[in-house]
């Protein structure tokens, strides 16, 4: 009997399952870059628009030489101690170029998330550097600095959040069942939660790359497995343990559905919070691997409201199968599903039938109405693919690689050196004229002000039909978004500045668990079309 059918015979009680028809297809793709020289197995978008990129340092020789000699000496390194070739690379979104950056030590599988002032803080790897601290600052023609041994744990497959005080929390990790912060700021430097341990299934582990968010209430939502908890970081306590997802399936890696905390609108009058974990391998997927059998990934969706006195998981049918998916926040509040397989599980050649269709899951359509398919990539992107949205709206994709090592030939999926865009149907032409532009400066805010943000639409502008929208975005690797946050902002009602121009006052959050501080990018949304995004700094 299929997992699929056994979730078809749980009670309706524990959950509803809803087939959604699946609309027309759409979206466009371009390729940006044959070869960025590595693996874009780690992204992050920083305030500049550039985008910091790596893979690991034991791929073995890339194809994008250091420059000026530069090379690394290693004698800890398990493949290439002597290596002149990049491991990262600096993308520059508007001028679609890149350059070589220098990575000291193994950056494979890591986690990190960009501070207040807008500086990516890099964590954990494995081997040489699994217990270091890398930064990484915006600015022309700085590198990678390193901080040799700066964490308490070791710290692979871990994640990142960034805390309303300035801080990052660090969770898990392979057979770490703890967590610490950074900066230290003092304290203990590893604290232990037992719920990781909880959660590792042996032979699998699937409490990897943990799903976590910051909830309205300033705890933490921890997903791993199949299980989640509501986390008080500063009390080290479990506040809440929430209905396991029906039918036991996990979802975390190297399981590897993905997850979001949908849209937070702070124009309700009673702010909810609600996460949404899509796709995933089913138990035992991933030692079936071992005997040649690629079980088909589960196709469902589980969304929780975590705010509600009493929560439970609502389960719907996804159009298609899928795990190593990403699920990426747009500005006009819907979630895009990209990249990923339809059979296997997460790791070196475990995964098949590689799912080339995006899906745009739209949240506030009744249930059965969410799901609409779009237009193909012609690019596999397997195990280690990534994918982050633009400030113009456009989604980047990158990477794929199921291999030890750089493999382009001989085998089921390439290694894949690329990076294509993908553009939502919101970006197409016929659109153009009610697509709202953003006139007006946004200097840095403060907790709470308003903010007057003018724009112009060409056509007839829908009174009721703008909102604003603020998007932290993410660090990006093996299908999680850490840090994807979206909210809605508060706001007054337009006003006609002149012919074609508008101004709406808006409120910025008005405390640091609704928005930790740092960057964010903030669209005005018309008629479910987004403007082209500008950089806004909080504090």
């Amino acid at each position: 009997m299929t997992t699929t059918y056994l979730l078809f015979l749980l009670p309706i009680l524990i959950a509803t399952i809803i087939t959604s028809p699946v609309a027309a297809a759409g979206g466009q793709w371009r390729v940006l870059q044959k070869s960025i020289g590595v693996v874009a197995m780690h992204m992050q978008l920083l305030h500049n628009d550039r985008i910091a990129i790596f893979d690991r340092t034991d791929f073995g020789l890339s194809k994008l030489p250091l420059p000026n000699g530069k090379c690394r000496h290693d004698p800890r390194e398990t493949t290439v101690r002597n290596d002149c070739t990049a491991h990262s690379v600096e993308y520059d979104v508007k001028s679609n170029t890149f350059r070589a950056l220098f990575v000291e030590t193994d950056v494979w599988c890591s986690s990190g998330s960009v501070n207040p002032a807008g500086t990516l803080i890099q964590t954990g790897g494995f081997n040489d550097g699994d217990r270091n601290v890398r930064i990484f600052e915006p600015c022309n023609g700085c590198d990678w600095r390193e901080i040799q041994g700066e964490l308490g744990a070791r710290r692979w497959y871990a994640t990142n959040h960034a805390l309303p005080d300035g801080r990052q929390i660090i969770i898990g990790g392979r057979q770490q069942f703890n967590y610490e912060f950074y900066p230290k700021n003092g304290g203990a430097n590893v604290i232990n939660l037992p719920f990781l341990a909880q959660t590792n299934e042996p032979g699998a582990e699937n409490n990897l790359y943990p799903f976590v968010f910051l909830n309205v209430d300033g705890n933490l939502f921890i997903f791993a497995n199949n299980r989640a908890i509501l986390f008080d970081y500063t009390k080290n306590a479990v506040v809440r343990q929430f209905p396991q997802i029906p039918g036991g399936e996990p979802r975390s890696y190297p399981s590897t559905g993905s997850a979001v905390l949908l849209p937070l609108n702070l124009q309700a009058n009673n702010l909810e919070a609600e996460v949404l974990i899509c796709g995933g391998a089913p138990k035992g997927a991933f030692q079936k691997v071992a005997k040649n059998e690629f079980v088909g990934a589960l196709n469902t969706c589980a969304r929780i409201k975590i705010t509600d006195p009493n929560p439970r998981w609502v389960l719907e049918k996804m159009p298609g199968a899928r795990l190593m998916g990403d699920m990426i926040t747009l500005p006009n509040s819907e979630v895009l599903i990209i990249n990923g397989a339809a059979a296997g599980a997460a790791g070196w050649e475990t995964g098949r039938n590689p799912v080339l269709n995006p899906v745009i899951y739209k949240p506030n359509n009744p249930i059965g109405a969410r799901f609409e398919s779009q237009n193909p990539s012609n690019t596999p992107r397997m195990y280690h693919s990534t994918a982050i949205l633009l400030r113009d709206g456009r989604v980047l994709v990158g990477g794929s690689n199921p291999h030890r090592a750089y493999n382009f030939e001989n085998v089921l999926f390439p290694t894949e050196l690329s990076l294509e865009a993908f553009s939502p149907t919101y970006l197409e032409p016929i659109f153009a004229n009610i697509r709202p532009r953003i006139v007006s400066p946004t200097p840095a805010q403060k907790y709470g002000q308003k903010l007057e943000v003018q724009f112009e639409v060409q056509a007839a502008l829908d009174l009721n039909a703008v909102k604003v929208t603020l998007l932290a975005p993410p660090f990006n690797t093996h299908s999680f978004s850490m840090n994807q946050r979206l909210l809605v902002l508060e706001s007054g009602k337009v006003a006609n500045v002149e012919k074609n121009k508008y101004a709406i006052e808006v409120t910025i959050p008005g405390s640091p668990i609704l928005a930790p501080p740092g960057f964010y990018i903030l669209f005005v949304v018309h008629k479910e079309i987004p403007s082209e995004g500008v950089w806004v700094q909080i504090h």
